[in-house]
């Protein structure tokens, strides 16, 4: 992880009418760093990453993702982001390649370097040899990681996963963050939103959203030492109840 911020966020605001979803928020991420974006339903969490991603223009306030301003080159970004969604977003109907190959054009690569990608990915997950099997007859676990492999496979600078772990059983969700954690050594920054509090632990940053607002901003340990509790959890707990 270096000093450089790929991610920079100054007093962002996002309104609907008389509702303020996002009330300044302001933070840094930096290159190579997951980060941990926590809170409740509802606090404003899923307002905040359509912004990062370049889908939805804020109200107020800078925001630059990869070196792109949110607001006048929304598309750039879009370009040196992946995403994976916590509804399922592979096609079930084709073949694990076909998957690759569909969003290796999506995201503009050449049918090499498709080829190259798709084997050395699935290589990595030890199911280059599955590749022809349809989706829908996969593991959610194989999903949910080859899912992950798609969203890396044109060297994006930033990645969000929302939720990438809901469902799936203790042991795929340990393997899941390996593969996070191979990405952000390689010097990708890790933008991950999770409801399990457990997972937060794993992150090098914490954000934690309650209406709208960041309440606390910190590395886990630094955190439950400053609010006096013995997990991210208990922290969690104690910042919503407030």
């Amino acid at each position: 992880m270096t000093n450089e911020n790929i991610i920079e966020v100054e007093n962002l605001v996002k309104k609907f009418g008389k509702f303020t979803a996002n009330d300044r928020l302001t933070f840094q991420v930096k290159k190579g760093e997951i980060l941990g974006f926590l809170g409740a339903n509802g606090a404003g969490k899923t307002t905040a990453i359509k912004i990062l991603c370049g889908i939805s223009a804020p109200t107020s306030g800078k925001v630059s993702v990869a070196g792109f301003d949110a607001v006048k080159h929304p598309e750039k970004i879009k370009q040196n982001i992946g995403y994976m969604s916590q509804k399922f977003s592979l096609y079930d109907d084709l073949t694990i390649r076909e998957n690759f190959r569909l969003f290796g054009g999506i995201y503009g690569l050449s049918r090499k370097s498709i080829r190259q990608r798709t084997e050395e990915l699935l290589k990595r997950l030890e199911l280059y040899e599955y590749r022809n099997r349809i989706l829908e007859a996969l593991p959610l676990g194989w999903k949910q990681k080859l899912a992950f492999s798609v969203a890396i496979m044109h060297h994006p600078q930033v990645v969000f996963l929302d939720e990438p772990t809901s469902g799936v059983d203790p042991v795929t969700r340990r393997q899941f963050w390996e593969l996070i954690y191979e990405a952000s050594e390689e010097g990708k920054t890790i933008f991950v939103t999770t409801h399990y509090m457990d997972e937060a632990e794993y992150c090098d940053t914490v954000s934690m959203m309650v209406a709208g607002q960041i309440r606390a901003f910190g590395e886990p340990r630094e955190l439950k030492t400053e609010y006096g509790v013995k997990s991210v959890n208990d922290l969690f707990i104690k910042l919503a109840r407030n």
